[in-house]
């Protein structure tokens, strides 16, 4: 991912950046659990993923995409489509394993739009709020950020262990 233009040196960029890293995991944790046909696991996963973007959705949405979107509208509008049409599949495992048979292939597909989504964000949209963003404008990201709080464990916090089957988990 991103690491030549420095927007990491900005928190929520930084915290943003962590998200997207957990869901990339996640999502080869998914395709794993495809493979070997695990839908329990597979919902789990999904489960997991969604616990993650929840959070990071609402920072993007009600701090970092408004401040954007005087610049870039377009940009934003089709990033806010992705979240609609990533958030609709996820959803489908919220209370257990969906029963429709076309849902794990269209979580993978799914799954292929959000790593591609996520690159716009990390070589696009979190660049340019460098020189796009003022303070005040800062400031409202991360009181965002500060009530939407984050699935993550913070740095310098250790986080749970990590074992395939946890992630597994429903």
């Amino acid at each position: 991912m991103c690491e030549y233009c420095g927007c990491q040196s900005v928190a929520t960029i930084d915290e943003l950046t962590r998200e997207h890293d957990e869901v990339v995991t996640l999502i080869s944790h998914l395709r794993d659990a495809r493979r070997d046909g695990d839908l329990v696991g597979m919902t789990g996963l999904a489960r997991r993923v969604t616990a993650v973007l929840v959070p990071h959705t609402r920072v993007e949405e009600h701090g970092l995409f408004p401040a954007m979107a005087l610049e870039f509208p377009d940009h934003i509008a089709v990033l806010e489509a992705e979240h609609r049409s990533i958030e609709a599949v996820l959803a489908e495992a919220a209370d257990g394993v969906p029963t429709d048979p076309t849902w794990p292939d269209r979580l993978l597909e799914v799954l292929a739009l959000l790593r591609d989504h996520i690159l716009k964000e990390q070589d696009g949209v979190f660049p340019a709020s460098l020189a796009t963003l003022s303070t005040e404008q800062w400031e409202a990201v991360e009181a965002v950020r500060a009530e939407a709080g984050s699935a993550l464990a913070r740095p310098g916090t250790l986080p749970p262990p990590r074992r395939a089957e946890d992630l597994r988990q429903p």
